[in-house]
């Protein structure tokens, strides 16, 4: 993942960078032409394997299901602008993988983003004959006989934890998720155990420490605890990992690297495509 894969540097000298992708047959495209950084500042990058993530979620789904709990994800799409929607994206692709298999060319003609979730199947396909639509709607339900059920975000609407990418944002839905139990809603309208599925290390291991806390210790009680304001982003043109114009997703396997003025190497990525 992205904390997996960090490597950093610290400029000696104010100088420009720019990135570029080498591929496999050592042809080069920019990806970010030169920019300005200053001396002593930190340049960092990171990479999350798109085939390690799908792994991921194939085995936490199925692990869902054997321990017959329900399925959430948890996730910071609306901040991480880039790359928490592809993330988010996969895992509905995942989940739903027969309904991608069946009609994933329909889809594309459609112009279904799955990266805005099952909501912008159900969105794209109401242009569809009734009766196309309807197989569609029907292989989608099917889906639910084979997989863990999933939790909901509204169980009245059938909105699903998979519908929409800004539901369930991790430092809202986690919190509601650890005050009831470590319960969500399913689909019959009721509170069941849940596996929170956290493809970021820096948040599911936060979340892990405070399950494991309240385990031990009971519910927090803020009246003797204390709170902590948040104080938000102090840093120059602070952006959260994932989220700005040098994040990119690859098309090819090959190398992201980072280069100076001079042409010096300072940081580089090995890639696959998708990651």
């Amino acid at each position: 993942d992205f904390f997996g894969s960090e490597k950093s540097t610290t400029i000696s000298g104010a100088t420009e960078v720019k990135i570029e992708f080498v591929g496999a047959d050592g042809s080069v495209k920019e990806l970010k032409s030169a920019f300005p950084l200053l001396d002593k500042e930190v340049i960092d990058s990171s990479v999350l394997k798109k085939k390690a993530l799908v792994e991921f979620f194939e085995k936490e789904i199925a692990d869902a299901k054997e321990q017959d709990v329900l399925l959430s994800l948890h996730m910071k799409a609306t901040m991480m602008k880039v790359s928490d929607p592809v993330i988010f994206g996969h895992a509905v692709k995942v989940y739903y993988k027969d309904v991608f298999a069946k009609y994933g060319k329909l889809f594309e003609e459609l112009g279904v983003d799955v990266n805005n979730g099952l909501g912008d199947v159900y969105s794209k396909i109401e242009s569809l004959p009734a009766a196309q639509k309807e197989e569609i709607e029907a292989a989608i339900q099917a889906v639910y006989q084979t997989q863990p059920e999933l939790a909901m975000v509204d169980s009245d609407r059938g909105i699903t934890n998979l519908h929409v990418p800004s539901d369930i944002i991790v430092d809202a839905s986690m919190p509601a998720m650890l005050r009831s139990s470590g319960q969500m809603w399913g689909p019959d309208g009721k509170q069941k155990d849940t596996k929170a599925m956290i493809p970021d290390r820096c948040y599911a291991g936060i979340y892990q420490a405070v399950i494991d806390f309240c385990k031990e210790h009971g519910a927090f009680d803020p009246t003797t605890m204390g709170s902590v304001p948040n104080v938000g982003l102090m840093a120059q043109k602070a952006e959260e990992y994932g989220s700005h114009d040098k994040t990119f997703i690859l098309d090819a396997a090959g190398t992201v690297r980072i280069v100076d003025a001079s042409g010096a190497v300072l940081l580089e990525q090995a890639v696959e495509e998708g990651d």
